[in-house]
């Protein structure tokens, strides 16, 4: 019998002209049968907290007033052996040339979605993909992220790949760390300072982790996997 494992995908600046430097794709995954178990317990963090448990955990609310509920939930991803992450980092989309390589940045943002996943795919197991609803052409590009992905793995019959489906991060609580992980790594490679709060969770991960977070980690690296991507040089 096949095991089924969900892995929930956000995204940081990835936009081609949002004016920010670096962008970044992050995944965090699990077996499809501790799903419930993590939301429940980030609900009794919540209430340890005396936090609503509808509260959403997102890396734009990280602020003084809430840092030990976020550094608590760091500790809770890193204790959790069955919660993983993986990002993709583009340090400088300045350096992106889509013209030569005969593509547009959405195309080449597809070619980075599987850059991200592939590493997570074993051909006798099943995934369910989920990624957070951003804009009105979020539908199309799931329905086309699922084809490429399917096709790079000739799973043309979806026994791998079984859904990429859209959700409402505040709904979902696995994609809530995503979000913060993925902005964490951000603000870090930006060369963002401003916040002490963010900053002191950055230190956090970069401890738990052994992790630098600025470096390529090893490929089999499960925890706290980063691939830092450079463009091809011509």
């Amino acid at each position: 019998m096949r095991r089924t494992f969900n892995i929930y995908c956000d995204e940081s600046c990835h936009l081609e002209h949002d004016h920010q430097k670096a962008m970044v794709l992050g995944a965090t995954w699990c077996p499809a049968e501790a799903a419930k178990k993590i939301s429940s317990d980030l609900k009794k963090i919540k209430a340890r907290h005396g936090v609503s448990k509808d509260f959403e955990i997102k890396w734009v609310k990280v602020s003084p007033a809430k840092i030990n509920f976020y550094l608590e939930i760091i500790d809770y991803f890193f204790d959790a052996e069955y919660l993983h992450f993986r990002a993709v980092v583009i340090p400088d989309k300045g350096k992106l040339n889509h013209a030569v390589f005969l593509q547009d940045h959405d195309q080449w943002y597809y070619k980075m979605f599987f850059v991200l996943l592939k590493q997570f795919f074993d051909p006798h197991a099943r995934y369910r993909i989920y990624l957070d609803i951003k804009d009105t052409r979020s539908q199309q590009k799931v329905e086309k992220l699922h084809k490429i992905l399917c096709n790079n793995l000739y799973d043309f019959d979806k026994e791998i790949i079984e859904r990429v489906q859209q959700v409402r991060s505040h709904e979902v609580a696995v994609l809530q760390i995503t979000d913060l992980l993925t902005g964490a790594l951000s603000y870090l490679h930006r060369g963002l300072k401003s916040s002490k709060s963010k900053l002191e969770i950055i230190k956090k991960i970069q401890d738990l982790s052994c992790r630098s977070l600025l470096r390529t980690t090893l490929p089999r690296e499960e925890k706290m996997n980063i691939l830092v991507w450079t463009p091809q040089e011509l």
